[in-house]
């Protein structure tokens, strides 16, 4: 008889490794993400040549490379790879944005570039900061957004968001892409962050970087203009 049940009721098979074991409760979007890391592409092909580490389509084509396998992953439910090309993707753009900050500073004394083309790729780059760090603190805060969807609730982060603190917060309001780019925005625009406190030493760490490389461009541009004066 027990053998009969047994083998009526076979045992499930375990989980494969990556893939989330439950549905979750909710499903954040990331379309938003991919627009980001698309823009800072589209953006990459206005920069002048020299100014590039290779051709300007690369950045683009290496991003949308990376993109599909993310997405597929993300679909079928592996939440480890789809974290791990991620994190590929913020890094390939985040190794990009330096070597164009260091171009554009080493190109300022040599006149090599034309003043209007200094000015646009000081701005190009200026925006590019931006999107590069928002899409870091949407990826690492509250260990992700694969993370934070399987959370009933954002209540604990490495960004102390205004709607975290109300008296009678919102336990269903949760921080999307949107929110970690007005940090991200603000942080260039001010050097620092505004109504939302930076918590973990990560997300500090982030900003400070992330401020430095705005005040950096800024300050170029700052040059180019009064030379041009």
């Amino acid at each position: 008889m027990a053998a009969t049940e047994e083998s009526a009721h076979p045992p499930k098979a375990p989980p494969r490794a990556g893939r989330a074991t439950r549905e979750p409760p909710y499903s954040e979007p990331r379309w938003q993400a991919i627009l980001a890391v698309t823009a800072i592409g589209g953006l990459h092909l206005a920069l002048p040549r020299a100014l590039t580490l290779g051709p300007q389509w690369m950045l683009l084509a290496v991003a949308m490379t990376l993109l599909v396998p993310t997405v597929v992953a993300r679909r079928r439910g592996f939440t480890r790879a789809n974290a791990i090309f991620g994190f590929l993707i913020s890094s390939v753009i985040t190794i990009d944005l330096i070597v164009t900050l260091v171009s554009l500073v080493a190109a300022l004394p040599t006149h090599v570039e034309t003043p209007g083309a200094l000015l646009r790729s000081g701005a190009i780059l200026w925006v590019t900061n931006v999107l590069v760090f928002a899409s870091w603190y949407w990826r690492l805060d509250a260990g992700g957004p694969n993370k934070r969807e399987m959370q009933k609730s954002h209540v604990h982060g490495a960004f102390l968001f205004p709607q975290m603190t109300a008296e009678s917060p919102d336990r269903a309001w949760r921080p999307g892409f949107v929110d970690y780019l007005f940090v991200a925005f603000n942080t260039s625009a001010a050097f620092s962050p505004t109504d939302t406190p930076v918590l973990s030493r990560w997300a500090k760490l982030l900003s400070m970087v992330q401020a430095a490389i705005s005040f950096t461009t800024v300050a170029v541009l700052l040059a180019r203009g009064v030379g041009i004066l």
